[in-house]
């Protein structure tokens, strides 16, 4: 697998964990039954994907695992703001520049 697929397979991985952890909370606060348990369903089905997509694939796991912590944050944040409408304060600005660049770093610094 190349390395822009690996990163492409990353980013999808990102969107499924990150999504499937949305429903699962939009799940926990709805009001209404049904509408509960198939956000539930579906989250559990959408995190199953996740696994299937991070892992599935033969590449250094503690090297790309490290690039995907970078993409999860980038997707948990875009979100949790376009989602849930919370606004990232400094600390979380700051970590998250912090995130983005070990991300960098792990992506372009060759041994």
């Amino acid at each position: 697998m190349g390395t822009l697929a690996a990163y492409g397979l990353l980013l999808l991985a990102a969107c499924l964990e990150a999504g499937g952890d949305a429903l699962v909370r939009l799940g926990l606060h709805s009001d209404q039954r049904i509408s509960r348990v198939g956000l539930f369903l579906t989250g559990a089905a959408v995190l199953f994907l996740y696994g299937l997509s991070v892992n599935a694939p033969p590449w250094d796991f503690g090297r790309l695992l490290g690039v995907y912590v970078t993409l999860f944050f980038v997707v948990a944040q875009l979100l949790n703001f376009f989602v849930f409408g919370a606004k990232p304060d400094l600390p979380i600005l700051i970590g998250g520049a912090l995130i983005v660049s070990g991300g960098l770093v792990m992506t372009v610094w060759r041994s």
